[in-house]
């Protein structure tokens, strides 16, 4: 970035993200920096806010659950980009099925609200892939933006929360606000500090803590392009619409190619059928949710019971409307891979140095120096 064009983005309203330590925000944020936006993120004291060290954006500390604390945050900025959510694929006790739903759709409420009074402008919202509905006699068909969440069966909180954020968009366009949300999918790619459950699942497969693997499919999206997503949901989207994400459907056993490709580490020659991990799984989840809370949980009911459906995207609108281009998760993968080795995440001592791709990834970028 020039001097001129600094001193112009410096002089502009800052742009808000919440959930700007996350993965998607990581991203954004580090994408926003690289075009020249002055930015101004949300941060919990308490949280792991790494992912924002050495950047040069305004910090404000606040609670999206705090109506006013976002009221005072958002003072000044222009456009919003709402990414915080509470992740999760258990089931878990009261006190989590009560965070998941204040972080996710009350949250959602008060940046919606609080972006109205301030005169914020447009707000993006990251919606869910798991709050779309889909063909109940072939789940596998391709879901578009059209189809309803299917509440009728058992799902997963956290997937029952970002329906209800959606409901909170629509709300809010209904009394004339511009919002526009950005359907997310799988995520993979680097600065992913917290990491991930996927950039968990990365490292533990290289250092070599996955004996045995379940079958399935889902949609992934590379983090460049989810970040893209929400860049032509602020300067495309059509205000009260979604738009779905996507990269490639990939089952787990492609994905596991990958993880071997980029590792060089064979994959696990256990495969375990969902049937049967599912029953499993059931049991530890159900005891570990209870006695054991805190305690990583990597093959939930919830997840198995979603890679058994192979559902797959239809991103055919956002690609019309707003000129979307996926690019690949073959990509995505290796730069995964490499931010994670870069942190000695990866400790195996046989796994391969990451290869040189031509990716294009932001997270190569310098960062620069924070302020505020």
């Amino acid at each position: 970035m020039t001097s001129s064009s600094s001193t112009l983005a410096h002089s502009s309203p800052p742009v808000f993200v919440t959930g700007s330590a996350g993965h998607v925000g990581a991203n954004l944020v580090r994408r926003l920096l690289h075009d020249g936006v002055r930015v101004r993120v949300l941060l919990r004291y308490e949280d792991n806010n790494e992912a924002l060290e050495g950047l040069e954006v305004e910090r404000v500390f606040g609670d999206i659950r705090d109506l006013n604390a976002i009221r005072r945050a958002l003072a000044g900025c222009q456009g919003v980009y709402h990414v915080a959510a509470k992740v999760s694929t258990i089931e878990g006790n009261h006190a989590h099925r009560r965070e998941i739903f204040e972080c996710n759709a009350i949250g959602t409420r008060n940046v919606l609200h609080a972006a109205r009074e301030t005169e914020a402008g447009r707000v993006v919202v990251t919606g869910s892939f798991s709050a779309v509905g889909y063909d109940l006699d072939d789940p596998s068909a391709p879901s578009n933006e059209t189809m309803q969440f299917y509440p009728m069966e058992r799902t997963m909180p956290y997937e029952r929360s970002k329906a209800l954020v959606e409901h909170e968009c629509w709300k809010a366009a209904a009394k004339g606000q511009d919002v526009v949300v950005a359907t997310c999918c799988a995520v993979v790619g680097g600065a992913d500090f917290f990491p991930s459950r996927l950039g968990k699942t990365l490292c533990d497969y290289t250092n070599r803590k996955i004996h045995a693997y379940v079958d399935g499919g889902f949609e992934f999206v590379a983090a460049r392009d989810i970040v893209e997503g929400h860049l032509l949901c602020m300067q495309r989207g059509r205000s009260g619409e979604k738009y779905i994400f996507s990269s490639e459907y990939k089952t787990i056993s492609e994905m596991l190619d990958l993880f071997e490709e980029v590792s060089g580490l064979p994959r696990p020659c256990r495969r375990i059928p969902t049937r049967l991990m599912l029953i499993f799984s059931e049991v530890a989840s159900f005891y570990l949710s209870r006695f054991h809370p805190s305690f990583p949980q990597r093959f939930t009911p919830g997840a198995i019971r979603l890679l058994r459906k192979r559902r797959h995207a239809d991103t055919g609108k956002a690609r019309r409307e707003l000129g979307y281009q996926p690019t690949s998760i073959r990509a995505a993968v290796h730069e995964a891979y490499a931010f994670h080795y870069h942190r000695n995440a990866i400790t195996n001592p046989l796994a391969k140095r990451p290869c040189a791709i031509d990716t294009g990834q932001m997270d190569t970028l310098s960062p620069r120096r924070a302020y505020g």
